[in-house]
């Protein structure tokens, strides 16, 4: 599901003069499906950038990166929007959504979803009472759940999780960790970065460093 080749990423800093910082150098990666492949390595690694690289938020410097049969390094947008629609769900550290629309609509991507929706904000111990108010006056704990419960509302074959259990209780863990093993047995490719090694050792089938 996902193939990664020579895979390099430089951010060109602009306002100090065009100064060049590479982050990754000919990374090379394969998931096959039911893999969970946890990323590792120092702080300044690159491994959240590789997650943005997969998701298409970051622009490939060189190299390709194939997710779905599609190389996202030179995807067009229509493919990009497919892509993210149909193959891949990406759990980022914080939840970024369109200001003043309810924790349930932000879950339920189509009007049919909704009980399915309740069913996991309810699994992850989001009150009832927080289904209609946005969340950006929920705490961080709060906001990760809907942002894995919008992730999880439907299978998807790619799962790109950037520390999904970072500001979540144990009991929330324990569920998230359930929902990635669900995942896995029903074939998704998983690519994740988790500091928790008790989390990680639980739910990863190989570990992949990045230097």
């Amino acid at each position: 599901m996902i193939r990664v080749r020579g895979l390099s990423k430089t951010f060109v800093l602009h306002n100090q003069g065009g100064v060049e910082l590479p982050v990754l150098s000919a990374v090379d990666l394969d998931v096959e499906p039911g893999e969970c492949v946890a990323l590792h390595g120092v702080s300044g690694a690159g491994k959240s950038t590789l997650l943005k690289c997969l998701y298409g938020n970051y622009h490939v410097t060189s190299g390709s990166a194939v997710v779905g049969g599609v190389d996202v390094a030179r995807a067009t947008s229509q493919e990009m929007i497919a892509l993210r629609r149909d193959v891949v769900s990406y759990v980022s550290q914080f939840l970024r959504v369109i200001p003043r629309v309810p924790a349930l609509d932000i879950v339920a991507e189509r009007p049919e979803q909704r009980r399915d929706a309740e069913q996991l904000l309810l699994r992850l111990r989001v009150p009832m009472r927080l289904w209609s108010v946005p969340p950006a006056t929920f705490s961080g704990g709060e906001q990760q759940r809907v942002n894995i419960a919008r992730s999880f509302i439907r299978p998807r074959p790619v799962i790109l999780l950037d520390e999904p259990t970072a500001s979540l209780d144990a009991d929330n863990r324990l569920t998230v960790m359930g929902l990635i093993k669900e995942a896995l047995d029903a074939g998704a490719a998983i690519v994740g970065i988790f500091h928790d090694l008790k989390v990680r050792n639980a739910v990863a089938t190989r570990v992949h460093e990045l230097h």
